[in-house]
């Protein structure tokens, strides 16, 4: 590998902004970490203290799925969906300095 080419995967592929950050991991990002099928008491169980982020702030993911009807997630994006309507659509508030 020639210098160039390590310099060049040093340097972050997205420039990261500037700005607040943001409490809190995406739903998906926590979804990704899990195998499908699952139920919703082993989700608790492996994932459930993880903060995952939300338009009112960051949310513990075990509160989050006390609030669904739904006790068996036959795939991530049905976990997702069912995450979303709890938490909500929308921009994610960021933590004010």
């Amino acid at each position: 590998m020639s210098e160039e080419e390590t310099e060049e995967e040093d340097e972050p592929a997205v420039e990261l902004g500037e700005g607040p950050d943001v409490e809190g991991a995406p739903v998906a990002r926590v979804a990704a970490r899990l195998t499908w099928p699952q139920e919703r008491s082993r989700i608790v169980e492996k994932e459930g203290d993880a903060t995952i982020r939300t338009p009112q702030g960051g949310r513990v993911l075990g509160d989050v799925l006390e609030e669904t009807d739904t006790t068996y997630f036959d795939t991530r994006q049905s976990f997702v969906e069912a995450v979303k309507e709890v938490v909500g659509h929308g921009p994610v508030e960021t933590d004010a300095e």
